[in-house]
């Protein structure tokens, strides 16, 4: 049989694998073995063209060759080399910044834990109407948000510290080049000054990266804001890690809302709602667009630009700010017009800053776990009296002005208080508007001169003397153990004879003071001095009369308010109540007031009366005051007129006056009977406007048929000692030895 497939043509799948290819064998093994075509003969591969050798050195060489060649493959190696050290150094520090971002991330505590990191409380000064008149520690005002607070001042912090703040992720590369291109611009080194920092940076610092304050470490609070303020480059990068960690945890208005509330604005204020309600007595959702842009203008440097320091350069900043928010579309034009031609101005508390040396007493006064270390926020009431505060720094600025040399350094301080010796204004020196600097009125102890010679008669008085009873005016020595003889005089250097009780205090006449303390006792003096509040290192001899002793002039302030009240000691104080914001209940009251009776009602009375005719008839006489006022009060001149002083009353409140050089220095031509009752009169005039006059609790002795002599004290006197005296004259001359005590009027 012959063979069928003999002569027919190969098929489509036989030609396509006939070459007996791979393929063929793989597919279809069968036919690959059935086949009886003859396989195609392979064809002979090509032979490349033979490669043009160059020899080494050659000119012809253009390729991998010569020179170039070479600088070409060390220059491609090399980057080569660096790129691949360089990516796998980046890759470190993005898995390094990445591992730190995650890091502080899982570290971040809620929100609304960070909005008030103060290290201490606040403290808040109310007068005796419950008006704010200071503050002291860091005021909180409380918790605002982006969306409480008003939404000019949002974006003056925005326009002023970030315009970008929405749009990027914590850190702007662009911030930072253009800050380091003005910082070169302006010969400075490229991280000094401007540090193109963002809002988030900016929390970041004011959390100091999240460390709380620990007074345990040993660390003060300036120092723990010092460290939390470096701007060193390895903080900032540490800083920017810690804000790219609050970018993932919180939103843009929760970073906002912490830096709004964080904030250092100036005069104790943490956060935009306290320096709102500080510098203009209103809300932070309240302000307008001026006001808005001064309390962005903060920011940059809260001391610097804080509008009760300066408010004029306050206002000039503010312009800037109002500029920034026009060009970035946050106010219209004629918004932003008016912002400029009516800046902010200051409230009238922040503006008066009134209190300055009595709030610092009244902090003073406060046990220190509720006054300068307070952790609390605390309420003071107080028993300031704004308007009679503002009496007072009036009279001082008045006299020394008109009645003062302009080079002069003398000092003086007032105190006015009520007679159960709540205070109701107090000036420490003669810059008024001030706060934590030397309070004369509190701190000074100097010597009372004849201001003291009231509680010498006080004495007499209770143990039963009579203002009309009399004394001898005369020429009177002493030995003092251990020191001699000691000859007072009297400050004209004259002597008066027999003299009223009244009359040697109406002229001051220091003799008759003496004799009266040796007769009825200069213990008892003591004694009575020292129950009505003198109770400093009183003098031990008989100089103890002539006001030996030192003494502040709130002190003697609350002494003489003893002798208005009736006799009974008084405690000056400041402070009626205190207690902690949120609660009704107070923690405690009033710290003084009215205590024991120190001399009779009839006595005070009587002494009441003969320090009014010091004032109508005596050395006192600048001191009277129109219209009716009945006026009580005494002179005082310190040895060598170191010391000049005039306290006073009328029915209704009692001032003291001092004045003096805080180095001792003699006043020239200065008693008690000059400036210091000028000072008082010019205080009084402008305290008692719109009062009706009361009548002083005083009085006046009926004269005795006749009028008894005081019989004279050991060592001088009428009689006897006088015969005695006159001899030693007689032997000696002159007025006896030792030094007379600086008389006074």
């Amino acid at each position: 049989m012959a063979n069928s497939s003999r002569g027919k043509p190969p098929l489509v799948a036989d030609k396509r694998y006939s070459s007996g290819g791979r393929a063929a064998s793989k597919s279809s093994p069968k036919a690959a073995t059935k086949s009886t075509a003859k396989p195609r003969a392979k064809a002979a591969p090509k032979k490349s063209a033979p490669r043009r050798k160059v020899a080494s050195g050659g000119r012809g060489g253009n390729g991998g060759g010569g020179p170039l060649g070479m600088i070409r493959r060390l220059i491609g190696g090399l980057f080569r080399l660096v790129w691949g050290f360089s990516w796998r150094i980046g890759m470190v520090v993005v898995l390094l910044i990445a591992a730190g971002v995650g890091y502080q991330y899982t570290q971040l505590p809620d929100m609304t834990a960070l909005l008030d990191g103060r290290a201490r409380g606040s403290v808040t000064l109310l007068d005796r109407d419950g008006k704010v008149f200071a503050w002291r520690g860091d005021q909180f005002g409380g918790v605002v948000t982006t969306e409480t607070v008003s939404p000019y001042l949002k974006h003056a912090i925005i326009a002023t510290e970030d315009k970008r703040f929405y749009h990027h992720f914590g850190i702007s590369p662009r911030g930072v080049l253009s800050a380091v291109a003005i910082n070169l611009r302006e010969g400075r080194g490229p991280l000094s000054g401007h540090g193109g920092s963002t809002l988030s940076q900016q929390t970041a610092k004011l959390l100091c990266l999240g460390v709380p304050y620990d007074p345990s470490s040993g660390m003060s609070e300036s120092d723990y804001e010092a460290d939390c303020r470096q701007s060193t480059l390895w903080r900032k990068i540490k800083e920017a890690i810690y804000a790219m960690a609050m970018e993932a945890k919180y939103s843009k208005d929760d970073i906002l809302t912490i830096y709004m509330n964080r904030a250092f604005l100036g005069a104790g204020a943490r956060g935009f709602e306290a320096a709102s309600q500080r510098y203009f007595g209103k809300s932070a959702s309240d302000v307008n667009p001026a006001e808005a842009a001064m309390l962005a203008g903060l920011l940059v440097a809260p001391t610097r630009f804080a509008p009760t320091n300066s408010l004029t350069r306050a206002q000039n900043r503010a312009k800037v700010i109002v500029g920034l928010m026009e060009e970035q579309g946050y106010l219209t034009t004629a918004q932003a017009e008016q912002a400029r031609s009516q800046p902010a101005e200051l409230s009238e508390a922040a503006a008066a800053r009134a209190g300055g040396y009595f709030a610092d007493w009244v902090m003073d006064e406060t046990p220190e776990f509720f006054g300068d270390k307070t952790t609390e926020d605390v309420i003071l009431k107080t028993t300031l009296d704004q308007r009679i505060q503002a009496s007072a720094e009036e009279a001082m600025k008045f006299v020394f002005q008109e009645k003062v040399s302009s080079g002069s350094k003398a000092q003086a301080a007032i105190v006015v208080m009520s007679p159960d010796g709540a205070v109701r204004a107090m000036v420490g020196g003669r810059l008024t508007r001030v706060s934590g600097v030397f309070n004369r009125a509190t701190q000074a102890k100097r010597q009372t001169g004849s201001a003291f010679k009231p509680f010498v008669y006080a004495t007499a008085l209770d143990l039963g003397a009579s203002p009309l009873d009399m004394v001898v005016d005369e020429p009177f020595c002493m030995t003092i153990p251990g020191s001699g003889k000691w000859c007072p005089q009297n400050y004209t250097h004259k002597f008066y004879g027999q003299v009223t009780l009244l009359e040697a205090l109406k002229k001051s006449l220091n003799v008759p003071a003496v004799k009266i303390s040796e007769k009825y006792g200069r213990d008892k003096v003591r004694l009575v001095a020292k129950e009505f509040g003198l109770d400093s290192d009183l003098a031990m001899g008989p100089a103890l009369a002539l006001g030996a002793s030192e003494s502040t002039l709130l002190d003697m302030t609350g002494a003489y308010a003893g002798i208005l009240n009736g006799g009974s000691s008084v405690k000056p104080y400041g402070l009626t109540e205190l207690r902690l914001l949120g609660d009704d209940a107070p923690v405690f009251g009033a710290s003084g007031g009215i205590g024991e009776r120190v001399i009779r009602p009839e006595a005070a009375e009587q002494l009441v009366w003969m320090l009014s005719q010091v004032v109508s008839e005596g050395t006192g006489g600048r001191a009277q005051l129109p219209g009716g006022w009945q006026v009580a009060g005494k002179t005082g001149t310190s040895q060598e007129a170191r010391d000049a002083w005039f306290i006073g009353f009328t029915a209704d409140y009692v001032t003291g006056v001092w004045m003096g050089y805080d180095d001792n220095t003699p006043l020239k031509g200065v008693t008690g009977s000059g400036l210091p009752a000028e000072i008082w009169h010019e205080t009084m005039v402008r305290v008692q406007e719109g009062m009706t006059p009361r009548p002083l609790p005083m009085r006046e002795p009926i004269p005795p048929a006749q009028p008894k002599v005081e019989a004279p004290a050991k060592g001088g006197g009428g009689g006897l000692g006088q015969a005695v005296d006159q001899l030693l004259r007689d032997i000696f001359g002159g007025g006896g030895g030792g030094a007379p005590a600086q008389p006074e009027r």
